[in-house]
This record gives structure tokens, sequence and C-alpha cells, in this order.
């Protein structure tokens, strides 16, 4: 069997805005996640429209101290007064590493101050202590669907180019407190993903956008160049830092082979890893000419862009890998797999499919390791992966999690295929480590964790924590290096 590397970065993943809480203490202003709802009186199959589709009028009521609705983000599993106490469980389980972001309304409330909040500052000061106290390695993201509203509603998110220089300010401010503290650092969480949900990701409200394409690819080229200087900024204030950028990687295949489906699946991959291509190899693909041209974008690029984006590359690539999806040329005619919040994929007849319509496929993860190093012949690191499942709780008050266990052994035994194939694969954090507020349907129930919370989807309950079966699994994985699956 294949060794893991002796150094490998096991551990867990997850976001400021789907754990942290406290959204109205230390300071913190509000975040683009701040304003999903979550309603359980919906049919299941709307729970994720919010994600895909933003409105004014939510925007407008989100800010109204008077709202009667409730926001999970803003409360998320409350890990903001109980970081101690989780970060002991993840070392209980031997993490190497802990994948999270900084909230950037926690360092700048509306997001263009010109000077830091302190009590910001000084949470993220005492979460990193405590994870290097335990020997974790902290691994975190800058911009993970956080960015701040103000910034949305009062210059139009990141279509507008001043907000480059307001995510420098953040990303210098947390380079320069904690240049001791943290060494690896992902620009922004599933840059490509402004494709689906360009809210969340640049700050664009979709509602009777005028033009919708436009904005979200003028955003992206701003994130471009900000992640750039960023990874300038982050050397020059880190020398032995590394910083990585971090895509949605669902690997698509033909449905058939049908040159029309291969060549769709081509052009469909190519939309998602443009993304990583300008970042890991800093320039602009030439596919991308015909891409913005058939889709009507002319970028604005300011004179020396290009030069930024060349010079300041990323050092690694992390991704997170939840599924596959089949592409057709011809979708109308064949049945779409559920839940797919990707691509709108075809339902591969080959693959099983988790309660939410998310179809597994842990070969595929073994695929798309060796297509991302093919391309670049930089380090990989698994940013994400999990299974969403719910779990129920036995007499005994156990969560046999067996399901999950065998989602994650399956894919683990793929990344060992890949490293055996040539993979240059330096860390594995598995998503949601402990129970979190859902990203796309802003709900609790849909439960990652190894670690349980007594919290539903209305956040009730108690916040208590309790080990699962995949707690005592993946602890022994770690300290067997992933010899014992």
């Amino acid at each position: 069997m294949t060794k893991f590397p002796k150094d490998f970065l096991w551990g867990g993943a997850t976001a400021a805005h789907q754990v942290e809480g406290g959204f109205d203490e230390g300071g913190k202003g509000l975040s683009v996640s701040d304003v999903y709802t979550f309603d359980s009186t919906l049919p299941k199959e709307h729970w994720t429209d919010q994600w895909h589709l933003m409105t004014h009028q939510q925007v407008a009521e989100a800010q109204d101290p008077h709202s009667k609705k409730y926001y999970p983000k803003r409360h998320g599993n409350d890990f903001y007064h109980h970081f101690k106490e989780d970060i002991a469980l993840f070392a209980e389980m031997g993490f190497k590493c802990y994948r999270t972001s900084i909230a950037w309304t926690r360092i700048f409330p509306h997001g263009d101050e010109t000077a830091p909040n302190e009590a910001g500052l000084k949470f993220y000061d005492e979460m990193f202590d405590e994870l290097l106290k335990h020997g974790i390695e902290p691994v975190v993201s800058l911009s993970h669907y956080e960015m701040p509203l103000y910034l949305v509603t009062e210059y139009g998110g990141w279509p507008n180019r001043k907000v480059i220089d307001f995510y420098l300010n953040f990303a210098i401010a947390v380079f320069e407190r904690y240049k001791n503290k943290v060494k690896y650092w992902l620009t922004f969480n599933e840059i490509n993903c402004v494709k689906h949900h360009p809210y969340v990701s640049v700050g664009v409200i979709e509602e009777n956008h005028p033009n919708l394409e436009q904005a979200k690819y003028q955003g992206a080229h701003h994130q471009f160049v900000a992640s750039a200087l960023a990874t300038k900024a982050c050397h020059e204030i880190i020398p032995d830092s590394k910083v990585g950028c971090m895509i949605s990687y669902q690997l698509l295949v033909p449905y058939s082979c049908d040159p029309d489906d291969v060549q769709k699946t081509v052009e469909s991959q190519r939309t998602s890893l443009f993304f990583s291509d300008v970042q890991a190899r800093g320039y602009y693909p030439a596919y991308t000419k015909r891409m913005f041209e058939e889709k009507g974008v002319e970028l604005a690029v300011e004179v020396g862009d290009e030069e930024i984006l060349r010079q300041y590359p990323v050092d690694f690539i992390s991704f997170s890998y939840y599924m596959s999806s089949a592409v057709s040329a011809h979708p109308e005619k064949l049945e779409h797999a559920e839940g797919n919040l990707i691509t709108g994929g075809i339902k591969n007849p080959y693959l099983p499919s988790s309660e939410w319509g998310w179809q597994v496929d842990p070969k595929g993860l073994r695929i798309a390791l060796n297509q991302l190093y093919d391309r670049y012949q930089k380090p990989l690191f698994i940013a994400e992966n999990g299974l969403g499942a719910i779990d129920e709780i036995q007499a005994d008050g156990s969560i046999q999690d067996d399901y999950r266990i065998d989602y994650l052994r399956q894919h683990i035994e793929q990344m060992q295929e890949a490293i055996h194939d040539g993979v240059d694969l330096f860390g594995y954090t598995s998503w949601g480590c402990i129970d979190i507020v859902s990203a796309s349907t802003s709900q609790m129930s849909k439960r990652y964790g190894y670690i349980y919370v007594d919290q539903d989807d209305e956040g009730n309950g108690t916040k208590k924590r309790s080990k699962k079966k995949s707690f005592d699994w993946y602890k022994e994985v770690i300290a067997s290096n992933g010899e014992n699956l």
C-alpha cells in the first residue's frame, strides 16, 4: 500500500461564517452570508434557492435590526464561545492542521476602514494560540464567502476596483498580526464559484442585474489581481509562507462518447479551471478570448495588471471535491442529477447519490488529483471533502455514522492511489469536521462532522459537543498516517 508522506497534513476544515456565531460581539460587522435565512416550512427542493439568487429586498431586510427572520450564519455552532473546547477535540483526534477562515468583518466591520478592529484581531490571536498549543497548524482562508455587506451595498462589490485596496488592507493587517502564527494561506475560497453564486463570491446582487456575466468576470479579474498582490505581500511579510488558490473541483465526464458530449465537457471544465489557470500560471489562457466573446464580456484591464499576475502566482493549488458530474450537449433529453450545486449536470447511472442528490465518486478524486497535477506541476492540498447526512442519535447516545466512514475511507484510498501515480499531495482537511451550518441550505441537520453539535435547523439546542463513531475512526487514520482505514 502506498504510504502518505511522513509530514502529511491531516485535519479538518470549516469557515468562519458557518461556525463562529457571535455576529454582534467584538465589533463585528454584517457579512454577505449574514443575509441568508432558513425556513423549514419550504419544500426541501427549494432550500438551496437563496444560494443561487439574492434579491435587493432580502439584503435590505437583513439590515433591519427589527427583522424577525432567523439568520443561521450569524449564529453558526457558537464556535466563538466554544473554540477552546472544540480545538481540544481536534487535538484529541490528532489533527496536524485546521483549515478555517478569518471573518473579514471582525477585522474591518465595513471593509473600508483604515485601521483594524482590535477586538477581532484579539479573537484570532487566541484561536491561533490555542491551535499552536496543541501542535495544530492553521491553514487560513482570507475570504470565504464572508466579505463585508457594506462593500456590496455601498461599492457594488468586487466589480468596483476599489475593493482590491480594501482587501489588501485587510490581508496585510492579518499577515502582520499573525506572521509568527500562520504559515499557510488561501486567498479566495472556491474562487471559480462566482459562475454560480456571484452574490457571496463577488458581492453582486443578481436580481435584475443589467449585465450579470460582465459583473461576474470583472469581479473575478479584480480578485485575481488582489490575490497576486496578496501573495506578494505575504511572501514579503512572512518569508517562509505558502500561499494557495482554492477552487471547487467537480470532475466532469462526458455522458457518452458522442463527440458533442466530449466537446461540451472540455468547455465546461475550462470554465472552472480558467480560475486556477490564471492564479497558478499567471496569465489568461488562450481559450478565454472565445469564452469572453461568447459571454459578451469585455474586461477592463489596467496597465500593469498582466505583469502583476505573471510575477506573483500562487505556490500551491487547493480544492474542494465532493462529487463528479456527467455532461451532455443535449441535457434536455436526459435525467438531471438532483442537488448538483455546481454544474446542474446529468445523472450518472454508474454512481450512487447522497441524501442531497450529490453523486458519490471516490475514483473521480484520483482522476481530479492527476488532472490538476498534470496541468500545474504544483503541490496540491485537498481543502474540502465530506458527506452531508442526517445523523440519528441512538438510545445509548451514540451516533453510528458508518456511511460517513465509508465515504471518507473510499476517498482516502483514492488519494493513496494518486500519490502512487506521482501526485504531490501534502494535505487533506475533510469538510465540516464539527457539525456546522450548511453553506448551500443554511440548515444544521445536513451534518458532516466527526463531532455532533446539539443544535437544530432553527438554532435550538444545548450546543453540547459529542463524538460520533467516525471520531475514533479518523483518529486512527491520522495516528497511522493513513495506513489503518
